[in-house]
């Protein structure tokens, strides 16, 4: 798998590391699609080169993946602000780059990096042909009560806030979204998603859960790389197509 190691820098003076991975727009099969790999929370680029590669072989998408700021090699602590920084700072990269700017980019984001695909979405719609999301939430404090009870009514000193329910309201109606769900979440209450789900104004936004998957291995469910994949060929067009 070929790819580019980048150092990204951002405009508060941090370090982001990234991996371009581009397929050769001259193959005849060449699809102008483009992967934007955004991380959950445990973990980072490095511990999702699998679904990277997993995306470039069988699917022949270009990837572009890159740690958060205190993740992974990214210099910085991890705050929403900074994440937010980061993610300007991607956008700004793909929109200067001459194939990956020509080509359908499609941010895909696992819990937190949901948050973070949806910001991105939201603020640079045009940039963006499709999104995908997985067991994300509506804002961060509405997860702390249902992982520590007794932390409910403290739940504002959470000041990170990531307030994707209503970000999400403000992604442009013709951006198809796609939405995974594990329904025995023990992280994220499944309803945050079907709340998403109801808040998305897409006119081509599907659904899809899976009884018994959890947090963290509704990734490997079947049938769920099967509908990742037909989203991305039937409702995401290659740009210039």
């Amino acid at each position: 798998m070929p790819y580019e190691a980048l150092d990204l820098k951002t405009s508060d003076g941090e370090t982001i590391k990234a991996f371009s991975i581009l397929q050769d727009p001259n193959d005849p099969n060449y699809t102008n699609k483009t992967v934007l790999v955004l991380c959950p929370n445990a973990g980072n680029m490095g511990h999702f080169l699998p679904v990277a590669q997993y995306i470039y072989a069988s699917f022949h998408y270009n990837v572009f993946m890159y740690s958060y700021r205190g993740y992974g090699h990214s210099t910085g602590k991890p705050s929403e602000i900074g994440l937010k920084i980061d993610a300007d700072t991607v956008a700004a990269y793909i929109r200067s780059h001459k194939q990956l700017s020509n080509s359908s980019i499609i941010p895909y984001g696992r819990s937190l990096g949901g948050a973070v695909a949806i910001y991105i979405t939201a603020k640079y719609p045009e940039l963006i042909s499709g999104l995908i999301l997985e067991n994300t939430f509506l804002n961060l404090p509405g997860v702390i009560p249902h992982l520590f009870p007794f932390l409910g009514p403290f739940k504002y000193l959470c000041h990170q806030i990531w307030n994707s329910e209503h970000e999400i309201t403000s992604i442009p109606s013709h951006i198809p979204v796609m939405f995974f769900s594990g329904l025995d979440d023990e992280i994220v209450p499944p309803s945050h998603m079907k709340k998403l789900f109801d808040l998305s104004t897409s006119t081509s936004k599907q659904w899809l859960d899976f009884e018994g998957a959890h947090h963290n291995d509704t990734i490997v469910q079947p049938g769920y790389w099967e509908a990742f994949h037909k989203f991305c060929l039937t409702q995401v067009n290659p740009l210039g197509k």
